[in-house]
């Protein structure tokens, strides 16, 4: 395909996302695997389903299963929303999505990466992250308007899927924080999320944590934790701002203590 053809559908394609409300991030994924499918035919508008799927194989040995459904979407939105090709994007399927349970940290571990923090305002994000469930993300973008000291909640502004929801403020972590700058934890720009990354990253080291530990690990703690605890699944899905309680469930699946808490049948005989 010519270059400005090229340019052409995928100007059309970020108009579309944009209209429909789509983050920056999402609308840069879709481009990233729209582009090189495009720079690969001649023409849109008369190319064969089998030619769609030649070039999603090819994908195979590339990407993993949630990379590559990612690149059907692209291509999905595209045939239905620019070219208009309904015996293309309705005859796409995705590949089954694979499932792996999340990283949790026992509480203990959790006390050990709070303590394991370079400084006090290092070790108040992780306690947020972990009191709050919030992504990373939304804590970086979070301001002292989104606080209500006094009722001990909070509110994410446009989260994902740009929807607002509450969360709990725990009590011990008020006092922590500095509300004097545009932000929560910086004065006149947000950090960067890479920068919040590397402040976890560098603690879970230092406490000598041996597992894959990030910002979202905390997330999973914070609602494996909750479970355990008696909280129920609706609650959770709430503060978690999952629109599907299937999200939520698996973290039945993995509270530790729920399964430590199981008698063998052996024991019984």
């Amino acid at each position: 395909m010519k270059v400005e053809k090229m340019h052409e559908y995928v100007e059309k394609v970020g108009v579309e996302l944009k209209l429909r409300g789509c983050s920056p991030r999402t609308i840069d994924s879709y481009l990233f695997f729209l582009k090189p499918f495009l720079k690969s035919i001649d023409d849109p508008e008369t190319i064969t389903l089998d030619q769609v799927k030649v070039h999603l194989a090819s994908l195979i040995d590339i990407y993993c299963n949630k990379s590559r459904s990612l690149a059907i979407s692209s291509l999905r939105f595209f045939f239905k929303r620019v070219v208009d090709r309904p015996d293309i994007f309705v005859k796409l399927e995705t590949p089954k999505k694979e499932k792996h349970l999340p990283t949790v940290l026992s509480k203990e571990e959790v006390g050990k990466l709070i303590k394991a923090a370079s400084c006090d305002k290092s070790r108040t994000m992780i306690k947020m992250l972990y009191s709050s469930g919030l992504r990373v993300s939304e804590l970086v973008n979070l301001t002292p308007q989104d606080l209500d000291l006094d009722q001990n909640i909070g509110w994410v502004r446009k989260g994902k899927g740009s929807k607002d929801r509450l969360f709990k403020l725990a009590e011990k972590i008020k006092d922590e924080l500095d509300l004097s700058g545009k932000y929560v934890f910086s004065k006149k720009k947000a950090l960067s999320t890479r920068n919040v990354q590397q402040i976890v990253k560098k603690a879970a080291f230092k406490a000598g944590i041996n597992k894959k530990v990030t910002p979202h690990t905390l997330r999973h703690s914070f609602a494996t934790h909750l479970l355990e605890n008696g909280a129920n699944l609706l609650v959770i899905q709430q503060l978690l701002g999952h629109e599907n309680l299937e999200t939520t469930r698996i973290y039945t699946h993995i509270s530790q203590d729920q399964i430590k808490s199981v008698k063998s049948p052996l024991d019984d005989l």
